[in-house]
């Protein structure tokens, strides 16, 4: 059974006389499995971020179904699925200050009761969250006094000390520079691999996405151009519509797509072949002789 399924799931934001749409999602269709890592890509107002409010449930489509494990994900009682889906929003504020410890206990609100100090298996599933993501050296410094990098990690710490199975993140890489937005895709990866969840993220992040991700889901203006593969996917004439811009895309010696900015090249591509239409099997050498 599929770990997340959306059949035909459509959404819009009605104008006030409740008749036009300001705008409309999809329909979408996406099923990703237990040990995934899937990417939601689009320009700017493409419809990502609703898509992944839907996808965890926050949002109800209008026709179609988004399924949890063969459940109705909106129909879940909010505490339910506080505990099996996490989110992690584009910006996090910090209302007062907080230890790392402190913060990521707050993961742990969904399983707890009315006057309720944190249980043995509290403090378990908060260290676990830390080991996974390698924050525990953290665990006593103050939030506001931690980098940017170390802030996104433990951002995901708290959001796994839920104990998801589903794990949502909207632009996690936005703030980052290019290392920091490599470390957290190889965890994110590794998240999915080695522990099994199911891992859905929002980015602008092209090549990081063809590097890491297993599925990956086009959008523009509403509509899902394409699901599938980063290899399916990454074809120029869908990469260009859905970002408006001229773009080359080439494989790599090991078949991995890469996306370039076509006005930026003239001619000679480093002896990497042009593949606008990727023909070749996963693997294939793409070498120019």
């Amino acid at each position: 059974m599929p770990r997340l399924e959306a059949e035909q799931a459509v959404y819009a934001y009605l104008s006030h006389d409740r008749e036009t749409p300001v705008f409309s999602l999809g329909p979408v269709d996406l099923v990703a499995r237990a040990g995934e890592f899937v990417a939601l890509l689009g320009a700017n107002a493409s419809g990502k971020s609703t898509a992944l409010r839907m996808l965890s449930g926050a949002l109800r489509p209008l026709s179609g179904r988004v399924r949890l494990e063969g459940v109705e994900i909106g129909g879940l009682p909010a505490r339910e699925r506080a505990q099996r889906v996490a989110v992690v929003a584009q910006e996090t504020t910090l209302m007062f200050p907080l230890r790392v410890w402190e913060y990521v206990l707050q993961g742990r609100y969904p399983y707890s009761e009315r006057m309720h100090f944190e249980s043995a298996e509290d403090c378990a599933a908060a260290n676990q969250a830390l080991q996974e993501v390698g924050a525990s050296h953290l665990a006593s410094r103050w939030m506001n006094r931690i980098s940017g990098g170390e802030r996104q990690r433990v951002i995901l710490a708290r959001s796994l000390a839920q104990q998801p199975t589903l794990l949502l993140l909207d632009e996690p890489t936005q703030h980052l520079d290019i290392g920091g937005k490599v470390e957290l895709m190889r965890s994110l990866w590794r998240l999915a691999r080695m522990h099994h969840y199911t891992v859905l993220i929002v980015t602008h992040e092209l090549n990081l996405a063809a590097g890491f991700c297993d599925q990956v889901a086009l959008l523009h203006r509403g509509k899902c151009l394409a699901v599938g593969t980063p290899r399916e996917v990454y074809r120029r004439e869908s990469l260009e519509t859905a970002f408006e811009a001229p773009l080359q895309v080439q494989l790599t010696a090991e078949g991995m797509p890469r996306v370039l900015i076509q006005n930026y090249f003239d001619g000679d591509f480093g002896g990497i072949a042009d593949s606008g239409v990727p023909e070749t099997h996963s693997g294939d050498a793409a070498i120019s002789t």
